[in-house]
C-alpha cells in the first residue's frame, strides 16, 4: 500500500492527502507553484468527501444532500476537474437540465466564480462541503457564499489556487488566518515538489519562465507583488539589433493600439525558422484620424504582404474601418498579465528583437514600463508601443489564434 501510494503522489501531495483524510478542519488550502499536483490532490479528496456524505447515516444526510463544486468557469472547471476524474476513475458527469450532477447519491451543485451571478446558482442551499478550483480568481462574493452555504457539521470546503499578490483577499483573510476557530488549513507548494516532472522540463520550465514576479509565482509559489521593470530580462546590448542582422522572414503580423490625445501605434513583427520575432517597423503618432491609419497599414502590406492586425478592441469603429478597406483586422485578446508573460518569455528565451532604428517608441517605453505594486498590473502610463506589442506577440502566438474579448479587464 505504502508504495503504491509513493507511485501514485508525490510526498507533498501524500502530506496533503493526510491533512484531507485527517478532516481536522472546515478549509484545507493548496496553493503555489504551477505542476505541482494540488487539483490532483483535491479531485481525490473531493471524492472520497462525496463518498464519506454518502455513508452519512439517512438521518444526517437527508434524502438527497448537496456538495457545492465551483470553478472559474465551464471550461476550466472540466479541463482541471471533470475530465481528470474521467481519465482516473472512468465516471463521467451526467448533467441534469440545471447543470448539476449526482455522484455516489450526492448532489453535485455547479457554479461558476468569475461573476457575482455565480451566488444566484446556490443562494439558500444547505451544503455538506464544497471544493473550490482556482479560487484566487474567483468573485469574492461568491467565494463567501460558497462558505455561508457549506453548514452541516463537520463539512469540508477544499480550495486550490495559483499565488496573486500578498494583498489578495484569500492570502489575507484565509492562508494567513492562524485563529484556530477558523479551522484553516493551508499547504503551499514549490515546483520543485512535484518529483514525477523529468529534469529535463523542470529546467526548462525554469529556464523559461521570466524573472522576478513570474519566477517567484509559477517556480516558487510566492504571493509576491509586482515591482520594478516590467521586462527586467529585456538587455538593449543583446535585444536591439540592426535591420541588416535579420535572418530571413517566414511570417509578417501586426499590432495596434489606437490613440488619438495619446499616441496611437501600428508595429510590423516578423517571424523567422527559429521561432524568433522581430519588431522591423513601426510607426507611433499622436492626433492622426483613422485615415492615416489605413494608409500607415496600406503601406506597411505593400512592404510586407497581407497581414493580420491584431488591434484593440476599444474603438471598434476603427477595427471595422480597417476591414471595409480590405485589410485583416481582428480584435485582440486584450488579457494583461497574460499577455505580458508571453512577451516577457520570449525575451527571456531570446526569442525577441527589435530593430531600434526603425521602433523608436518601443526603446523609449520598454526600459519606462514598469509594476504598479498595488494593482499588480503595469503602470498605465507611456504604454502604447508596449501594449502594441503585447497584442501582437499573445494573439499570433495563441492556441488556434483563439481570441477572447475579456471586457472589464483593461
Amino acid at each position: 500500500m505504502i508504495e503504491t501510494l509513493k507511485n501514485a503522489y508525490t510526498l507533498k501531495q501524500r502530506e496533503a492527502l493526510h491533512v484531507a483524510f485527517d478532516g481536522d478542519f472546515r478549509m484545507l488550502i493548496l496553493h503555489g507553484a504551477v505542476r505541482t499536483g494540488k487539483t490532483v490532490v483535491n479531485n481525490d479528496a473531493f471524492v472520497a468527501d462525496v463518498l464519506r456524505i454518502s455513508r452519512l447515516p439517512q438521518q444526517e444526510r437527508g434524502r438527497r444532500p448537496q456538495y457545492i463544486l465551483a470553478g472559474y468557469s465551464s471550461s476550466t472547471l472540466q479541463n482541471n476537474v471533470l475530465n481528470e476524474l474521467t481519465n482516473k476513475y472512468g465516471w463521467e458527469a451526467k448533467f441534469d437540465r440545471h447543470g448539476n450532477f449526482m455522484l455516489f447519491g450526492v448532489q453535485i451543485v455547479v457554479t461558476y466564480t468569475n461573476s457575482e451571478r455565480g451566488v444566484g446558482s446556490i443562494r439558500g442551499m444547505t451544503a455538506y462541503g464544497a471544493y473550490i478550483n482556482e479560487a484566487s480568481l474567483a468573485n469574492r462574493a461568491v467565494f463567501d457564499e460558497i462558505l455561508s452555504r457549506v453548514s452541516k457539521p463537520n463539512a469540508h470546503i477544499f480550495v486550490d489556487t495559483n499565488p496573486d499578490t500578498p494583498t489578495h483577499w484569500l492570502k489575507t483573510d484565509y492562508i494567513d488566518n492562524k485563529d484556530p476557530d477558523a479551522r484553516i488549513k493551508s499547504i503551499q507548494f514549490v515546483l520543485d515538489d512535484n518529483t514525477f516532472l523529468s529534469d529535463d522540463y523542470v529546467k526548462s520550465l525554469k529556464a523559461e519562465t521570466p524573472s522576478g514576479m513570474f519566477y517567484d509565482r509559477k517556480i516558487l509559489g510566492r504571493w509576491v507583488n509586482s515591482e520594478g521593470a516590467v521586462y527586467r530580462d529585456f538587455d538593449e546590448s543583446k535585444n536591439f539589433v540592426k535591420i541588416d542582422d535579420i535572418p530571413p522572414i517566414v511570417n509578417y503580423f501586426a499590432g495596434v493600439d489606437w490613440g488619438y490625445e495619446h499616441k496611437g501605434v501600428i508595429q510590423v513583427w516578423g517571424e523567422d525558422n527559429n521561432g524568433a520575432v522581430y519588431l522591423l517597423d513601426e510607426q507611433a503618432k499622436q492626433h492622426r484620424e483613422i485615415d492615416y491609419w489605413v494608409d500607415i497599414a496600406k503601406g506597411y502590406e505593400s512592404k510586407y504582404g497581407k497581414l493580420v492586425f491584431w488591434s484593440d478592441s476599444a474603438r471598434p469603429e476603427h477595427v471595422d474601418r480597417f476591414i471595409e478597406e480590405g485589410l485583416d483586422a481582428r480584435n485582440a485578446d486584450k488579457r494583461i498579465l497574460k499577455g505580458v508573460e508571453d512577451v516577457a518569455q520570449r525575451i527571456k528565451l531570446d526569442k525577441l528583437f527589435v530593430v531600434k532604428d526603425n521602433a523608436q517608441e518601443f526603446a523609449k517605453e520598454v526600459f519606462d514600463y514598469v509594476w504598479d505594486e498595488r494593482s499588480g498590473k503595469p503602470i498605465k502610463e507611456n504604454d502604447h508601443s508596449m501594449d502594441a506589442a503585447r497584442y501582437a506577440i499573445h494573439n499570433q502566438f495563441a492556441e488556434n489564434n483563439k481570441v477572447q474579448i475579456l471586457e472589464g479587464i483593461f
